[in-house]
C-alpha cells in the first residue's frame, strides 16, 4: 500500500496497533491449534414462543450494548413493552450516536466512542444483559474475507473482554453467517473457545429475518452465552404472513377496503333497514358463501379511519401510507443501470417488486444493480426503498425518529439487527427472569 492513499474504509482494515497485533497474533497461534473445527448449531426449539409470557414482567433488565448502531435491542424491549435500564452504550460512528441519542434514554458518560478505549470495570455486577454484534465484513462473503488479518476482525476480543469485566448474567454476540465457515471453521471456534473460557453456556445458531416475521432474507449468527448452565433452544419458526410491500409508504393493499361506491352502498339506510349489510355489529349476519364478492354481510371500521389511539402489538404491523417524495425514483438513466442483467462475465438479476426482500445493505445509498438491492415500482415508476421503508424491515416501528441524512439512514438500517428476531429469542429466553426487582 506504501506510496498510495488509503481510503477510510482500507486504514480500518490495515489499522495496526500493539493491541491489534497482539490480538492477531494470539487469534493466529489458537486457530493453528484448532484440528477438526467442527462446531453443531443449536436445536429449534418445537414449542410456540409467540404464545409465551414473560415470567417477571415488573423487573428490569439492565442493558449494555456494544457496537449499539440504532439500538435494535433497545427498541426490540420498547415494542415488547418491558422495564429496561440502558447501563452503557457505545458506536465508533457520531452519526450512529445522533440516531441512538434522539430515541433512547441514556447519560452522556455511559456513551462509549471506541470500544479500545472502554473500561468496562466500573460496570461490573450492574449490568444483566450485553448484546453486540461487532463488525461483520472482515467476514462477510460480501467483503474481502481477510478475517483476523482485517483490523476489524480482531473487535470481537473487545467484546470478549467486556463481558469479562462486566460478568453479566447472558450476552448475545450477533454476525454474518460467513464467520462459520471462514478459514475452514477455526475463525468462530476460536470465538466460541474464548466466550467458552469467560465461563459461559454457549448455544449458537443462524436465524433468516423471513423466519420470524420480517419480509427480507437475512441469515445472521446469533450467539447466547450463558453464566449459568443452560437448556435452551432458538426460536421456532413461524409463518410468513408479510410482503415487502405491505412495508412500503405509497402501498395500500386494497383487497379488503371498500371504495367510495360501496362505502355508499353499505352505509346506506336502506341495506341497513333490510339487513342486508351492518358495521360493526355486536353479532354477525348469517354469512354468505359469495361475500367476498358483493356487499352484503359484515364490516368493520378500520381502526386507523378513527379518531381514537391504536393500541398496536409487538407483532403487528400497521403503517401511515403517504406519497413517496420524487428524489427515491429513479431517472430512466439510473433505471437502466440497475435493470441491465449485467455484463459478459458478470450475471445478475433484474426482478424487482419481490415478496421477500433480498438482505438490505449498509452500502446501499449508492444504488446496486436489482440483483443486489430492492426496488419496486409504483404506477409505473421505479424507484428505491426509502429509508424509512429499510427502518421498517428491520423491525422498527414508525416511532423511530429519523435525525440523520438519507445515506446516514440506510447505512444505519443495513448495519442493524432485525428487531424482531431479537424479540423472538428474548421471549424464546424469557430475558425478564435476568432481571432485577427495582428498589
Amino acid at each position: 500500500m506504501t506510496g498510495k492513499k488509503l481510503t477510510d474504509v482500507e486504514k480500518s482494515i490495515f489499522e495496526e496497533s500493539e493491541r491489534i497485533n497482539t490480538v492477531k497474533a494470539t487469534v493466529r497461534a489458537r486457530a493453528s491449534k484448532i484440528k477438526t473445527p467442527t462446531l453443531v448449531e443449536e436445536a429449534l426449539s418445537t414449542e410456540d414462543w409467540k404464545e409465551k409470557d414473560f415470567a417477571f414482567p415488573q423487573k428490569t433488565v439492565r442493558l449494555g450494548t456494544m457496537f449499539s448502531g440504532i439500538g435494535a435491542i433497545e427498541h426490540a424491549f420498547q415494542r415488547l413493552k418491558l422495564n429496561h435500564k440502558i447501563v452503557f452504550a457505545s458506536d465508533i460512528e457520531e452519526k450512529c450516536k445522533q440516531s441512538y441519542f434522539a430515541n433512547y434514554e441514556i447519560d452522556e458518560k455511559d456513551w462509549f466512542a471506541d470500544v479500545r478505549e472502554f473500561d468496562a470495570t466500573q460496570y461490573k455486577g450492574k449490568v444483566d444483559f450485553i448484546v453486540g454484534g461487532a463488525p461483520c465484513q472482515a467476514f462477510s462473503m460480501v467483503g474481502k474475507r481477510l478475517g483476523f488479518e482485517d483490523a476489524r476482525g480482531t473487535l470481537f476480543y473487545e467484546f470478549a473482554r467486556v463481558i469479562k469485566e462486566c460478568e453479566p448474567k447472558v450476552f448475545l454476540f450477533e454476525n454474518v453467517k460467513g464467520i462459520l465457515n471462514h478459514d475452514n471453521g477455526r475463525t468462530w471456534h476460536v470465538i466460541h473457545d474464548i466466550f467458552e473460557e469467560l465461563g459461559y453456556d454457549v448455544h449458537f445458531r443462524v436465524l433468516n429475518s423471513r423466519d420470524y416475521g420480517i419480509p427480507q432474507n437475512r441469515e445472521r449468527l446469533f450467539c447466547l452465552g450463558f453464566k449459568k448452565p443452560t437448556e435452551f433452544h432458538f426460536p421456532a419458526p413461524i409463518e410468513l404472513e408479510y410482503r415487502m410491500y405491505d412495508f412500503l409508504e405509497d402501498f395500500v393493499d386494497t383487497k379488503y377496503f371498500l371504495r367510495e361506491k360501496g362505502i355508499k352502498f353499505v352505509t346506506s339506510s336502506k341495506n341497513r333497514e333490510k339487513s342486508y349489510t351492518q358495521v360493526n355489529g355486536d353479532v354477525a349476519l348469517c354469512q354468505k358463501r359469495n361475500q367476498q364478492f358483493n356487499w352484503h354481510g359484515d364490516f368493520v371500521f378500520h381502526p386507523l379511519a378513527s379518531d381514537e389511539p391504536y393500541e398496536e402489538g409487538f407483532d403487528e404491523f400497521i403503517f401511515d401510507v403517504k406519497d413517496v417524495e420524487e428524489k427515491y425514483y429513479l431517472s430512466e438513466k439510473v433505471a437502466k443501470y440497475v435493470l441491465a442483467g449485467g455484463t459478459k462475465n458478470f450475471r445478475t438479476s433484474t426482478k424487482t417488486d419481490l415478496d421477500v426482500a433480498r438482505p438490505l445493505l449498509q452500502t446501499m445509498h449508492k444504488m446496486h444493480r436489482a440483483g443486489v438491492d430492492n426496488y419496486v415500482t409504483h404506477k409505473g415508476r421505479i424507484r428505491k426503498l426509502t429509508p424509512r421503508e429499510c427502518l421498517r424491515l428491520m423491525g422498527f416501528k414508525d416511532s423511530f425518529k429519523i435525525v440523520v441524512s438519507d445515506t446516514a439512514m440506510y447505512q444505519q438500517s443495513g448495519n442493524s439487527i432485525v428487531v424482531d428476531v431479537l424479540i423472538a429469542i428474548l421471549k424464546q429466553m424469557d430475558i425478564t427472569q435476568y432481571g432485577e426487582c427495582e428498589q
